[in-house]
């Protein structure tokens, strides 16, 4: 089987056949909600579901209602029978995007491929455009290549490595039609990611399974830290688990003030201390505090450390030290948040925090603002730090768990079309 056929089997055609009985059961819902008592409870469980979004878009709702004069109708229409239909179209399509286990579902299939827009639409196009102009792989092919390459900042040291693979793999497969190196070469992007793991397997975030589990976040002012701490939260909570934040960014001004509105609008616990007090105190509060309520897990903020502020990552030392003493073997994680749209300053960055401190794992948010989405081979090629969590959108629920497989996909995924259709045909 093809990489490209394996692709779309498991990223589209999976999620098409979980989606249609989704869809059947959630009409036959519609259908029956007056008569049968069985669907009144599960609309109590769709209402929950959709008293969250309320919580989360609170501003939009009120925009809504006031610039359009469909929303008030609604509550009006529930008790006209005839106008009935209206608002229950509009009220699944707010369903299908709020729940939890279809927000995953949505996200290997739609939100790789929309997050990944701007740098599939550039890559894409200068990668059809090569294929256009040479009818068969040659040396001056793979120049250009690798051009196109390093233009997506995939990186130097990452590119010569990868047109080395593919020459080889070409010569292998007596390959000499350009068009069947664009399957090729989304393989060995995937390959260059795992490096020598043949499993595969999706890095997820690191749990503490005998208590409190902590993550530690650090980098700069500006790569969407805070934010991102917010949206976790909100993905941890939704999974069930009991969390706590700790305002460590004590030397931003507002910062103390920014993480404890997402505390809230997360509807989690902020521990938080004046503007400029010693961070390794507050977290050390934040530790005693997620202890008493029985946290799952405590996430704590750091000021953004600037690589030529020594004195900074002294104290982010201090802080680590505060947290290993309370909970042996934490912090579980110390995430480093890059800015995707920074390019190459992202590695650097990387670079320097992970001589610092032991990085675990990156996240890299605004991966939809950039068309150079390739940074995430570079850094985890180049590193040898995984990247657990990407930023695909600003909704709170666009934080997902990085997957190669899903990366490659939303980076060709008009090419698998293309192939799909070229496949059907012939």
């Amino acid at each position: 089987m093809s990489f490209f056929k394996k692709l779309k089997e498991k990223f589209v055609k999976e999620f098409e056949v979980k989606e249609e009985p989704l869809e059947e059961e959630k009409e036959e819902k519609g259908s029956e909600e007056d008569p049968d008592t069985g669907d009144v409870v599960e609309s109590d469980d769709l209402q929950g579901e959709t008293e969250v979004t309320e919580e989360q878009e609170v501003e939009e709702v009120a925009e809504v209602s006031e610039e359009e004069p469909e929303e008030p109708e609604e509550d009006e229409e529930v008790d006209e029978p005839v106008e009935v239909e209206e608002p229950l179209q509009e009220e699944e399509t707010v369903e299908e995007e709020d729940p939890v286990q279809e927000e995953e579902e949505d996200s290997i299939a739609s939100k790789f491929k929309r997050g990944l827009a701007k740098t599939r639409n550039s890559f894409s196009s200068k990668i059809n455009d090569l294929v256009a102009r040479y009818r068969t792989v040659d040396e001056d092919f793979f120049e250009e290549l690798e051009e196109v390459l390093i233009s997506a900042d995939v990186g130097v040291n990452t590119v010569m490595e990868m047109i080395d693979e593919l020459e080889m793999e070409v010569k292998r497969r007596n390959i000499k039609d350009t068009q069947k190196v664009k399957e090729v070469i989304s393989e060995k992007l995937v390959e260059i990611y795992y490096g020598d793991e043949d499993a595969g397997e999706v890095e997820g975030l690191k749990e503490n399974p005998d208590g409190l589990t902590i993550y530690l976040f650090v980098g700069v002012n500006g790569v969407g830290k805070t934010t991102t701490i917010g949206k976790l939260a909100h993905r941890l909570k939704a999974e069930g688990k009991n969390v706590t934040l700790a305002a460590g960014d004590t030397f931003r001004a507002g910062a103390i003030d920014q993480l404890e509105a997402w505390g809230e609008r997360v509807g989690v616990n902020t521990v938080k201390h004046s503007e400029g007090s010693d961070p390794a105190a507050v977290i050390y509060d934040g530790i005693k505090s997620a202890k008493s309520r029985n946290s799952d897990v405590l996430i704590c903020d750091t000021a953004g450390r600037l690589q030529n502020k020594v004195n900074l990552m002294n104290e982010l030392s201090k802080v680590k030290r505060v947290i290993e003493r309370e909970v042996p073997g934490a912090p579980h994680e110390v995430l480093l948040v890059l800015d995707a749209t920074t390019g190459q300053n992202a590695m650097s960055q990387a670079k320097t925090f992970s001589e610092a401190t032991d990085v675990s794992g990156i996240v890299l948010s605004k991966l939809d603002g950039t068309a150079k989405g390739g940074i995430v081979l570079a850094i985890r090629n180049e590193l040898e730090i995984p990247v657990k969590l990407v930023g695909l959108g600003e909704k709170v629920t666009d934080l997902e768990t990085f997957d190669a497989h899903a990366f490659v996909y939303g980076l060709f995924a008009d090419m698998i079309d293309d192939y799909e259709e070229e496949e059907n045909e012939s």
